[in-house]
């Protein structure tokens, strides 16, 4: 009897107006016969329940369970549908390999979610599971995807990004998707809203120069140090007042506080990286609780800006540079850290990190990034790292 039982299965699909009292009642419905349960998962969308069973059982109690799922149907006002049939194995076999890809969009449309379907399945992978992990500011949905290589997953997937205008990260499943991550941000334009050395700039009426070269530097059209020292020799003669001044002028991302605070309850470490300047900077990324970071510095002599930069330069190449020496601080796999920034300097972190993100970035940047935000929040990335919208609210209540 026992291997006849091993061969049998039923699949129970339980849907409708939720309310307390559905799960409990089902199974007190199955708790008389002899049953294993194999798998179950229950959601509720508006108020809509569905919930799926998966067991095995003996065969000759098959009717008498369907008679009892009818009648305990009608008493909670619920569709409860069934299916038993012979089955050739009763264990579920563990699958590995699964990848998870993250969907941000506002708004986002069906044919978005039916082209990421279509994408995977011409790479063999099979959608296992979907669900949304945010609503507001943005959508957010995570589809968990088995049978299909990474790496091919993330390269179909550029497509669908550039034609629906969706952002979409890849990344694999298993126990270090829950490892601890190193985050390492940029501060102009990604951090923050503004570009330091062009507030500096307004101050000596040489705004629209510093931003035409800035503009080109970022493009990737200028080598970033002898850009830096162009720009920053026009800001010669400046009084160091005016550094405190920017400082009121700077704010932060929508959304930047919320990240850096909720990765910081998650056990996670957050660095910066900037090509700006550390005067400006330094009590910002205190006051957030940043123990990492690294940024240029002015020269200042007899209380004026001379125009020229300290040693060492904070270019493209230091940045890589600083992530991987942050990360060995924090005992974190170069696999497991995050690099977010804007422009041509960010690239060379963006490609060292187990997962780049290019926010709000230039076109290059956003080509070589593993993943891209493009909605005007920096707390989108928490969930390109499957952290859920519950769970940021549940980390923020915690801080209160």
């Amino acid at each position: 009897m026992s291997d006849e039982k091993s061969q049998f299965t039923g699949l129970i699909l339980v849907s409708g107006i939720d309310s307390p009292g559905i799960t409990q009642s089902l199974f007190d419905t199955l708790a008389p016969f002899a049953i294993t349960v194999l798998d179950i998962e229950q959601v509720v969308i508006r108020e809509r329940l569905i919930l799926t069973v998966l067991i095995s059982l003996n065969p000759a109690h098959a009717q008498s369970i369907e008679e009892d799922l009818e009648a305990c149907a009608q008493k909670l006002d619920v569709d409860i549908a069934t299916s038993f049939q012979e089955q050739g194995q009763s264990t579920i076999a563990a699958k590995s390999g699964l990848v998870h890809v993250v969907a941000l969009g506002n708004p986002l449309a069906p044919a978005t979610i039916a082209a990421i379907a279509a994408a995977i399945a011409t790479r063999g992978g099979n959608i296992e599971r979907i669900h949304r992990t945010a609503s507001y500011p943005i959508t957010a949905i995570e589809f968990i995807v088995s049978g299909a290589d990474q790496t091919e997953i993330r390269q179909c997937l550029a497509q669908v990004t550039l034609t629906h205008s969706v952002d979409i990260a890849v990344s694999p499943g298993g126990l270090m998707r829950w490892a601890k991550k190193l985050v390492v941000m940029d501060v102009d334009s990604t951090l923050i809203q503004q570009e330091v050395i062009e507030l500096l700039a307004h101050k000596s009426g040489a705004q629209e120069k510093v931003k035409e070269i800035t503009d080109s530097a970022m493009r990737g059209e200028l080598d970033f140090e002898a850009s830096l020292k162009a720009r920053v020799a026009l800001l010669a003669g400046l009084p160091d007042s005016v550094i405190s001044e920017v400082q009121s002028e700077i704010s932060l991302t929508p959304g930047a506080r919320t990240l850096v605070k909720t990765l910081h309850q998650l056990g996670h470490s957050v660095a910066v990286v900037s090509g700006g300047f550390t005067q400006v900077i330094e009590p910002l990324i205190k006051e957030l609780g940043i123990v990492h970071y690294r940024a240029n510095t002015l020269e200042i002599i007899d209380g004026k800006i001379t125009g020229r930069v300290l040693d060492p330069i904070i270019d493209r190449a230091a940045k890589a540079t600083a992530l991987q020496d942050f990360a060995k601080i924090e005992g974190v796999q170069l696999e497991q850290t995050i690099a977010i920034g804007d422009g041509a300097n960010d690239l060379d972190m963006i490609s060292i990190a187990g997962l780049g993100i290019a926010f709000n970035a230039k076109p290059a940047v956003k080509t070589a990034a593993d993943s891209s935000v493009s909605a005007p929040y920096l707390d989108s990335v928490l969930y390109l790292l499957g952290i859920t919208r519950e769970e940021v609210e549940e980390a923020g209540a915690k801080r209160k």
